[in-house]
């Protein structure tokens, strides 16, 4: 408050506005007779009025208030100014009633321009809809909004929906169109919406496949001469033509739509003039479909033209016009921007921020398909023609790429020369592929490299391991992020059994390309090799993910499974297998010996039937389904398996001696002792043929048992003699052995024994190496079904050897004692040692 100084009394510079003045006094309007009377009256005239308060701003300019009254200064002349207050009445303001101001305000009234306070305001009234020009107005509305929904309904697919829309709209339209002639507005009739409703059931029609309904809606527009412009729809028609192969009608039906449209549609006319050309095509009236395309050609040309017309080039085999088109092809202007405007600089901000926001919109990729799309055309037209524009394939794609090497589209050169590389893999000339692919050593780095992975891929397969590898390292050297390469190194890792680095490889090709295939099932097998099983599973499960509908990777999985000893989610998969490819008689086998091992005959033998029926050839198949009936006492059937295998191994005796044994099972002695015959007249030294003849002929009283009998002594005579000389040779041997090292006898014969013993080691059927722990079960199969079928004859059988370990070790006679489990044992269909050739070796060639 120090610093705050009061005004004296006599310096008040505000002194004067606060003073009432009566004039303002709006409690007494109603007793001024001067302002009642300038309400009474526009022209009313008053004197001036002086100022009250002299030298003030009030008296020389005049006093407005929101209640109408004005005090105004004199004029110049006298005259006192319209509206003055004049002996204390004053003039209303009608000029501004409209803003909601009045003169006859009361006391205690509120400021209220929008007469809100005299209540909402009636509402309005309604629309009378049984008038003709409403109801008019309302069926209108109805087709317009018909017309919209079946539009919708194409959209989303649904064209039985969006026909019945279409045709509901026309009756709504034509009930439109008597309503109008009714009412005396026939001249008012909207002809827009009776072509929008014709033109959409045409549509709707040709989208169903209704076309001869569809060529009615057309004909009605296209004749009415009201609508303007229904020509175009000509070609619609004609594009029906061409569904239905009425290709002479079609070219017709275009040629009128074309004379219909000018020349300022240069576009329509182009697009017109291309399907005639391909309709001549269909027609195989290739000179005609040369002239539409040379036209369009030389007025506008673009790339599909420019292909189809080497195409028909190519049909007449005109070589030189061939080279001109493809030169014309070459040559046409995509009109698209360089690629380079796509590169952000590093000084201006805003204009990265541009590109960045452009680089993958809709017009950028709009440009990459096309880019695309006319290098498509250019590799194939060149594949197409090189072998028919010079003498020799190799000529015509060398002209080829020096054409395109002169062109805008350079980058394709290298392009071209690979396919001609691969070309000559097609044509099975690996030299000259390999000759070819060798040129690209010395290019960029992007070209040699793809050379380099095909080198490598074509050696792998030819099993030359080191140049394989060589090029594999040019690739890789060339472009460490090529997933094919690294693919190819792995494999030449893996066939030198370094399974830890070829899994590297793979990996790396997998953070190179997460959706290289190869790759990731590769790097499955060689977890399977390395036995880390769950990761095996995992590489294969994720692979499954990826290729749904893939055998082989399901395969792997059952089989994956069947290692980690869960045969039920190993058969899981393989029924998935046979969802695939319901005929692969490998996995039905393997299906019915999974079952087999969980104890489910029926199952077994349905999968081992129809494994037998697609595949007629497997004797492990053959060989189960004859165990099988012998075991269920169903001997006849198991003879026609049996002889099966004898027409597969004819040198096999025991096939032979199996079909005997079981026409003696069932009972029919003749047929056996007739087949025992034969078998004797093919193998005569086969001693359980003979002893089977022996007793056959003595029980059915037979006059050739001497015969047989003083054969069989010589066989097992001679038999005698050759394990005779077998075993003198054997105790040759160990006197040697025994001369030449210090040892007793005892010692000695322990030698011989060891001998034999790793000789009967040696003579032992080897383990499958390709079955791993989990196959120890099928053993353990095998011998209890063995123990079944040993017990099946009975002690009292007259058939059965009297020595089983007299009998041929070539024949196991499945009713004897000696009758062993017949193997059920499947090979994988993908064997492992196939590995390169059947797993790694697929899709490694890059497109």
């Amino acid at each position: 408050m120090e610093n705050v100084h009061l005004a004296m009394e006599e310096d008040d510079i505000y002194s004067g506005y606060n003073d009432y003045n009566p004039t303002f006094d709006s409690e007494e309007l109603e007793n001024d007779a001067g302002f009642q009377q300038a309400v009474r009256t526009s022209h009313g005239r008053r004197p001036p009025m002086t100022a009250k308060f002299p030298g003030t701003a009030i008296g020389a300019r005049p006093l407005a208030s929101s209640f109408g009254s004005r005090v105004p200064m004199a004029s110049s002349m006298g005259r006192p100014m319209t509206g003055a207050v004049q002996d204390g009445a004053a003039r209303p303001m009608t000029a501004v009633r409209a803003a909601g101001y009045t003169s006859s305000l009361t006391r205690g009234s509120t400021f209220d321009p929008l007469g809100q306070s005299k209540g909402p305001a009636p509402p309005l009234e309604a629309k009378n809809e049984d008038t003709p020009e409403e109801k008019i107005k309302i069926l209108e509305k109805k087709v317009n909004d018909l017309i919209e929904e079946s539009c919708m309904a194409q959209s989303i697919g649904a064209l039985q929906l969006a026909l019945e829309k279409a045709k509901e709209a026309g009756r709504k339209e034509r009930t439109l169109v008597r309503q109008r002639e009714q009412s005396g507005n026939a001249d008012h009739i909207n002809l827009d919406l009776t072509y929008s409703v014709l033109l959409n059931l045409a549509n709707q029609y040709a989208n169903n496949e209704m076309y001869p309904e569809a060529l009615n809606s057309y004909q009605v527009i296209v004749k009415n001469k009201m609508f303007s412009n229904a020509g175009r729809l000509k070609v619609n028609m004609a594009n029906i033509y061409v569904k239905q192969k009425n290709y002479p009608k079609a070219i017709k039906f275009y040629r009128m739509a074309l004379d219909q449209i000018s020349n300022a549609h240069k576009e329509m006319r182009i697009k017109i003039m291309q399907n005639i050309g391909v309709v001549f095509v269909r027609m195989g009236q290739y000179s005609d479909a040369i002239t539409s395309f040379e036209h369009i050609m030389s007025e506008s040309p673009n790339i599909k033209t420019g292909f189809n017309l080497i195409l028909c080039y190519y049909a007449i085999g005109d070589r030189e016009r061939m080279k001109k088109a493809f030169q014309k092809l070459i040559s046409v202007p995509l009109g698209i921007d360089d690629e380079d405007k796509y590169i952000p600089s590093n000084d201006d901000t805003t204009s990265n921020m541009v590109i960045e926001a452009i680089k993958n919109d809709k017009l950028h990729q709009m440009e990459r398909d096309l880019k695309v799309l006319a290098e498509k055309y250019i590799m194939t037209a060149a594949k197409l023609i090189a072998p028919a524009i010079e003498n020799s394939f190799a000529t015509g794609f060398d002209w080829c790429v020096d054409m395109v090497k002169s062109s805008q589209y350079v980058e394709l050169a290298n392009d071209l020369e690979i396919n001609k590389a691969i070309t000559y893999l097609r044509q099975k000339d690996f030299n000259q592929a390999v000759e070819t692919l060798k040129t690209f050593e010395k290019k960029d780095s992007r070209v040699k490299s793809a050379a380099a992975t095909n080198l490598s891929f074509l050696y792998f397969l030819e099993k030359d391991y080191d140049q394989a590898d060589r090029y594999a390292d040019l690739a890789m050297n060339a472009d460490r992020y090529n997933p094919a390469a690294l693919i190819n190194k792995g494999n030449t890792v893996f066939v030198k059994q370094d399974y830890e680095k070829a899994a590297e490889f793979y990996k790396e090709a997998l953070r190179n390309d997460s959706s290289c295939t190869e790759a990731l099932y590769n790097l499955g097998l060689t977890y399977k090799k390395l036995n880390r099983l769950e990761e095996a599973l995992d590489c294969f499960l994720k692979l499954h993910a990826i290729l749904r509908n893939s055998a082989q990777v399901m395969y792997q999985l059952a089989n994956l499974y069947e290692l980690l000893e869960d045969p039920q989610q190993a058969i899981e998969w393989l029924m998935q297998v046979i969802s695939v490819t319901p005929t692969d008689p490998q996995v039905l086998a393997k299906l019915g010996e999974l079952y087999d091992g969980e104890g489910d005959k029926s199952q077994a033998f349905q999968h081992y039937y129809e494994s037998f029926r697609y595949y007629p050839s497997n004797i492990d198949v053959i060989e189960w389904l004859g165990a099988y009936y012998i075991e269920t006492q169903f001997c006849e059937k198991a003879i026609q398996y049996f002889e099966r295998a004898t027409l597969i191994q004819p040198t096999q005796v025991k096939w032979q001696l199996m079909v005997a044994s079981c026409y003696r099972r069932s009972g029919n002695y003749q047929k056996a002792l007739e087949t025992y015959k034969d078998i004797h007249r093919k193998f005569p030294e086969n001693i359980e043929c003979l002893r089977f003849l022996v007793r056959l002929c003595t029980d059915m009283g037979l006059k050739e048992v001497q015969e047989y009998a003083t054969k069989l002594k010589k066989v097992e005579k001679m038999k005698e003699i050759r394990e005779q000389r077998v075993k003198s040779g054997r105790e040759g041997s160990a006197r040697g052995r025994r001369e030449g090292r210090e040892g007793s006898a005892g010692s000695a014969e322990t030698d011989v024994k060891a001998v034999s013993q790793s000789e009967s080691k040696q003579l032992s059927p080897p383990l499958d190496s390709g079955r791993d722990s989990s196959h120890s079960s099928n053993s353990t199969k095998g011998e209890r079904l063995s123990a079944k079928m040993r017990s099946l004859p009975g002690s009292n059988e007259p058939y059965e050897a009297s020595s089983p370990k007299e009998i041929d070790a070539s024949y196991v006679d499945p009713l004897g004692p000696q009758m062993e489990r017949p193997k059920t044992g499947l090979k994988r269909r993908v064997e492992d040692d196939n590995f390169a050739d059947e797993e790694l070796g697929d899709d490694l060639l890059p497109e």
